[in-house]
């Protein structure tokens, strides 16, 4: 009979209606594994930003799981803790400690729940209000536990990413490195994203994976000890056998987050770039009615971000499928056999002196122990995945850093525009310190100095000429014959690539570009940018000064009309473009340089106007690199510099012989 009712059982549990999800879980373990087979099959699909303005040259930095990832993080390590008595230690500190208290409370809670269901079990209603009673008296403790560790967590991330920022725009910032590092170099598309939710992703995910794996560690370490001494140690060696066999193959299948993390922010930058180019030019687009190609613009490059992102969803679908089963409920059923292997075991004397009851309530502490452990190290399986996608924000600022520091160096990478064939061309490599820079007062001199665009399109091939102070030079010629490039190249902007150049210090040389700059802040700030009031007040001069200043330029009256020198306004808007202009040059005349390029700067302005400021600049033996099509401006200046915009170039003294160029 007994050996009947056995094969009773074992028929019952062999019907269609009981093993039908099992045949759907077959089915479908079969079609995940056909959708993680095919998800990186039609990787090329879309089309980067990049690639469709021909900057698609560019190596990508590689974002893996390997020895070359834990040294960058290793050196972004030292960034983010300053050193071993730092207020980062200390909160890493804390972090441990409240983990381990954490730990030690989700003992007592695992206790005390036992207690509670051993007394409704003992039918005794003492014993279970004084385990609720116990309960609630913890929970303050619990409670400051938890808030704790939030707070901590939180105040660890944004100090890993002060000190991060802070350094990162200490490169940035240093010099012109912003400005090369988009203008010399297109290793990096979108700096700004980099260095904001780049780095605050790259310092939220290194202090999550400290958090998700101190928490799992200590549970480990507390709950092998108790449940060693509770049921031996062949439960947790088991346990930790299945996870190096899960950590293994999860660990394989992870591989291709990090790529995935690395592109999908090279995406989001593009489409946020995308969007800002249309803010930025809304006028210009609006005259020209051309919101249907921005339309596709905008919407193509919106395409591809979400081809990826649906992409990487279906890809962690199937990763979160397996990490599922392996990191979960296999390791739950691994930690029942393991639970389960000591109370099979009839020689057992401890449990054959038991009870029902007390075996029951054993089997509750030590099983959910058992469970604890086993979600740990679940945990400590499923790690590897918050390892993975950091590797990816890893990459993205170690190349950042890269690039700073390349910039400092002087080594400039730019990839050559693509032809009309699609055919890239090839990456081309530029080296300051070719040339050589000299500095010297009251003299700019060119000595066979090759003027050279990031594109690597030689303009001029030697250039020499000298300009002592008080000989001021109108420097002439076609769109794209140089001009630009002589100032850039002037201003220190681009790298002297051969040849000599000697000229002033930078403080000593002002440029005042056709549409000026007027920075955040007050009417004040707007006349002595880039100097700040305390620098002002440095240098003895008063808001009375200042005034002198707009009076020179015609522009006393905005005074009153906006409020006086502290009134704040976005002053780009406010002012309109020759009261802008004249802004600028009443900043020229604030800062009083040996030497001065004018880039059109007075063409919204008055000529008469125009006639006094440079009558102006002459008075305060400021000399001036003019570029201007007013013929009226010629007689203001002793020398022309005229480009052809064919490689050659001619410098020489004007008198009234000399062809005057302009209208």
């Amino acid at each position: 009979m007994a050996v009947l009712s056995k094969l009773q059982l074992l028929n019952s549990t062999l019907t269609y209606k009981n093993w039908s999800p099992a045949f759907a879980g077959i089915f479908g373990c079969i079609t995940i594994a056909k959708i993680y087979s095919s998800s990186f099959r039609n990787e090329g699909k879309g089309l980067s930003l990049s690639e469709t303005v021909g900057a698609g040259t560019t190596k990508k930095a590689k974002a893996s799981l390997n020895a070359e990832f834990f040294a960058k993080l290793k050196k972004l390590l030292k960034i983010l803790i300053p050193g071993p008595f730092s207020t980062e230690v200390f909160y890493m500190i804390v972090i441990g400690f409240v983990l381990l208290a954490r730990t030690i409370a989700d003992v007592y809670m695992i206790t005390n729940a036992t207690s509670v269901e051993a007394s409704i079990i003992d039918r005794s209603p003492i014993m279970f209000a004084m385990s609720v009673f116990k309960y609630f008296l913890n929970l303050p403790a619990i409670s400051l536990i938890n808030a704790l560790l939030k707070f901590s967590l939180s105040e660890l991330k944004l100090r890993f990413r002060e000190n991060l920022t802070k350094h990162l725009y200490g490169k940035y910032l240093g010099g012109f490195t912003f400005y090369q590092i988009s203008n010399l170099d297109n290793r990096i598309q979108n700096p700004d994203q980099l260095l904001t939710q780049d780095v605050e992703k790259f310092c939220d995910g290194i202090v999550e994976l400290y958090s998700n794996l101190s928490k799992p560690i200590l549970d480990v370490f507390l709950y092998v000890f108790k449940l060693g001494r509770a049921l031996g140690w062949g439960g947790p060696g088991l346990l930790f056998g299945y996870l190096m066999a899960s950590m293994v193959v999860l660990t394989k299948l992870r591989r291709p987050i990090a790529k995935l993390t690395v592109q999908e922010q090279v995406l989001e930058g593009e489409y946020r770039y995308v969007n800002s180019r249309l803010i930025m030019n809304s006028e210009e687009i609006a005259f020209y009615q051309g919101n249907k190609p921005e339309k596709q613009a905008l919407m193509g490059s919106f395409n591809n971000l979400v081809y990826h992102l649906r992409k990487t969803i279906m890809f962690r679908f199937t990763l979160g499928f397996v990490d599922n089963i392996v990191g979960k409920y296999i390791t739950n059923i691994v930690g029942w056999m393991a639970c389960a292997k000591t109370f099979f075991d009839v020689n057992n004397e401890k449990f054959n002196e038991m009870d029902r009851n007390e075996l029951m309530q054993e089997l509750y502490n030590n099983g959910r122990m058992m469970l604890k452990l086993s979600e740990a190290l679940g945990r400590l399986a499923l790690a590897g995945r918050d390892m993975t996608r950091l590797s990816g924000f890893t990459t993205r600022v170690d190349t950042l850093m890269k690039v700073l520091d390349d910039m400092k160096a002087g080594k400039f990478e730019k990839a050559q525009v693509a032809d009309e064939n699609g055919e890239e061309h090839q990456r081309l490599t530029l080296k300051a310190g070719n040339g050589k820079l000299v500095a010297q007062d009251n003299m700019i001199k060119f000595e066979d100095v090759p003027l050279v665009t990031p594109n690597g399109d030689v303009l001029i091939e030697s250039l020499s000429f000298e300009v002592p102070s008080g000989r001021n030079v109108l420097v002439c010629g076609p769109n794209g014959c140089g001009k630009s490039s002589l100032f850039r190249t002037l201003g220190e902007l681009w790298p002297v690539f051969g040849g000599t150049l000697t000229k002033p210090a930078k403080g000593k040389l002002f440029y005042v570009p056709q549409r000026p700059y007027m920075t955040l802040g007050t009417l004040r700030d707007q006349v002595i940018y880039p100097d700040t009031a305390f620098d002002m007040k440095l240098k003895g001069l008063k808001d009375k000064d200042l005034e002198q200043m707009l009076e020179y330029v015609q522009l006393t009256h905005i005074l009153e009309r906006e409020g006086g020198w502290s009134a704040v306004q976005d002053w780009m808007d406010v002012l309109s473009g020759g009261e802008k202009q004249r802004i600028a040059m009443a900043r020229l005349f604030y800062h009083r340089p040996q030497f001065a390029i004018l880039d059109e700067c007075t063409s919204a302005v008055s000529v008469d106007v125009e006639g006094a400021m440079y009558r102006l600049c002459r008075e305060m033996n400021i000399t001036l690199f003019t570029v201007s099509h007013r013929k009226s401006l010629w007689k203001y200046h002793e020398y022309s510099l005229y480009m052809d915009g064919r490689g050659s170039y001619r410098f020489e003294q004007i008198d009234d012989q000399s062809d005057q160029f302009g209208s």
